[in-house]
This record gives structure tokens, sequence and C-alpha cells, in this order.
């Protein structure tokens, strides 16, 4: 069946597009108010527009409606476990869990004793050459 709704969503994307582009623009229907003989057309004085807007209304509505059972089908039918299906991803090797070290962890830095300060480097001045943004009065 799902294979049915694939076949029927492609034919109706491919109607809805050949429906849109029939459509005419909103600046179209300025030259029928002269007498451009609309009046003689297949739909009548009013032209396609009726007919092509009516269509295409009821084809984008069954084609949201076959998005939306086929997404609600996707996930009902989704595995329970991301993990069981995984693809390519799968023949990835894992890392281990504990470090190659034997599972010793790095001590973190001592502090300076109390006695000592740290200082931090003091930054470079500037070259006595260089203009300063001000001007002297």
């Amino acid at each position: 069946m799902l294979l049915f709704l694939n076949v029927i969503y492609v034919l109706l994307a491919i109607a809805m597009i050949a429906l849109i582009l029939m459509q005419r623009g909103a600046g179209a229907q300025a030259g029928s108010g002269f007498g451009g003989g609309a009046s003689a057309t297949v739909f009548g004085s009013r032209g396609a527009s009726s007919f092509l807007s009516k269509s295409t209304k009821w084809l984008a509505i069954t084609f949201f409606a076959i998005s939306l059972f086929m997404a609600w089908n996707a996930t009902r039918n989704a595995p329970a476990n991301i993990g069981d299906d995984l693809g390519v991803m799968s023949q990835v090797p894992v890392a281990p869990a504990t470090p190659a070290d034997g599972g010793q962890v790095p001590a973190a830095p001592q502090q300076a004793p109390a006695g000592e300060v740290p200082v931090a480097p003091q930054a470079a001045e500037p070259p006595e050459s260089a203009p300063s943004g001000t001007a002297e009065n």
C-alpha cells in the first residue's frame, strides 16, 4: 500500500506543478475587461481561473493529507531502539570507556605556595614615536 501511495504522491505533485503553471498571474485579468474574447472559451466568461484554483486547492489538500499519513506511518513503524539500525555508522569502532594508562586520571596542577604570589606578565608599552589620538593646543 505504501508503494501505491508513493506513486500517487508523485503524480499529485506533478499535477499540482502543471496546474499552478497554467494559472494566470494577477495582472493578466486586465486585458479581458476590454473584450479579450474570454466569453468564448471552454470554461465560460469567468475563464479557467475558477476551475484551476479549485482543482489546485483539492490537489494540495490531498497532497498534504497523504504527506501526513506517510509521516505518521513512518513514525509508527520506526524501530524502537535507534541503535539497531545505524547503517554505515555501526561499522565504526567504539573507543574504550577507560583510559589507556590503566584508569589513572591526571592530577590537577598544584597551587603556588602561600608566600608566593604569581605575577601576571606586563603588557608591552607603546613606542614613544606613536601619535596619540588627541591633539594638544
